[in-house]
């Protein structure tokens, strides 16, 4: 057996004018929690030191820069890795990185029980738009923000196992975990910030919301035979409800543990890795069973293309 004990550590809603260090503050109460149930490895939320200020138009690219983080750890989150540190506690976190040369990224790290960084992913799939839209009931401005991420779909060995991460949007795509699960991924981490209505179709409300957001990650899962830990931020953001439905899901696509608010919660669950196993042997044994030969299309091509009109072009 190889049992991680993971604290998924949904955090409620962060207001505008909440500063880093009161942010900081609720994350170490949350990790002091999971430390005193047992864990040894917490995962918190997408942009978890701030609110979702994408929500947000800006012009001002000075008033943009005071969201990002041109450090990791810095001032702000030096205590953080501290605690971690003497509770030997593994951790992931996102947040808005800018870095040494000026681009910014949407970005989730990993940091192990000695308080080093040994994994970091920037977020690919980066959902809504680049300039306010104002047919939109509320502005999603990611494109604006930040830059498609330039790592790929990293992996890396820690806590006795196979880790990777990805980020809120990139869990709606199964590119994201099978390009995991080709490396033999045992467990993946991503934080969410999920508006509880879609801008573009507000009948589309938080039941159906959370029904895709749990459809995704319970399929990685099982396709890939893999932990998914995916954690909200959650609750009403200066008048911008966010869902909450944090999970863990394990090898077989089954849910073990969810939160029931949109405030800071915790869930602890002993996650086998060796769980892993059977699913990556049988089933989902790419080596024996993929065919690559008839994927091309997935990588050539991007946006949609049709069949013929005339089906006397199609070859059978």
């Amino acid at each position: 057996m190889r049992v991680v004990t993971v604290a998924a550590a949904q955090m409620g809603p962060i207001q505008k004018a909440e500063g880093r260090q009161q942010v900081v503050a609720r994350m170490i109460a949350l990790m002091e929690d999971a430390f005193n149930a047992g864990a040894n490895f917490i995962v918190y939320p997408e942009l978890t030191l701030t609110t979702f200020f994408p929500r947000y138009y800006m012009e001002d690219q000075a008033e943009v820069e005071n969201w990002f983080e041109t450090e990791m750890p810095n001032a702000s989150t030096a205590p953080l890795f501290a605690k971690a540190k003497e509770y030997r506690m593994a951790m992931t976190f996102g947040y808005a990185e800018k870095t040494i040369d000026g681009h910014h990224f949407n970005t989730s790290i990993h940091v192990d029980k000695a308080g080093e960084i040994v994994g970091k992913y920037r977020k690919v799939h980066l959902p809504g738009h680049s300039e306010f839209d104002p047919d939109r009931s509320f502005q999603h401005l990611e494109k604006r923000y930040f830059e498609p991420g330039d790592l790929g779909f990293p992996v890396y060995r820690t806590l006795d196992g196979i880790f990777g991460l990805c980020i809120c949007n990139d869990r709606r795509w199964p590119e994201v975990y099978r390009s995991l699960g080709l490396q033999g991924v045992e467990m993946i981490t991503l934080g969410y910030n999920t508006p509880s209505v879609n801008s573009q179709k507000n009948t589309e409300g938080p039941e159906k919301r959370m029904f895709h957001s749990d459809l995704v990650m319970q399929s990685g899962a099982y396709q890939n035979s893999t932990w998914v830990v995916g954690v909200a931020k959650a609750g009403n953001e200066d008048g911008h409800p966010l869902f909450g439905g944090s999970i863990i899901a394990n090898p077989e696509g089954e849910i073990v543990a969810k939160t029931k608010s949109e405030e800071d919660e915790l869930l602890i669950h002993p996650c086998d890795l060796d769980d892993t196993v059977f699913g990556k042997q049988t089933i989902f044994d790419f080596a024996r069973h993929r065919r690559i030969e008839h994927y091309g299309r997935i990588t050539s091509q991007i946006g949609v293309e049709l069949p013929p009109d005339d089906l006397s072009l199609i070859h059978i």
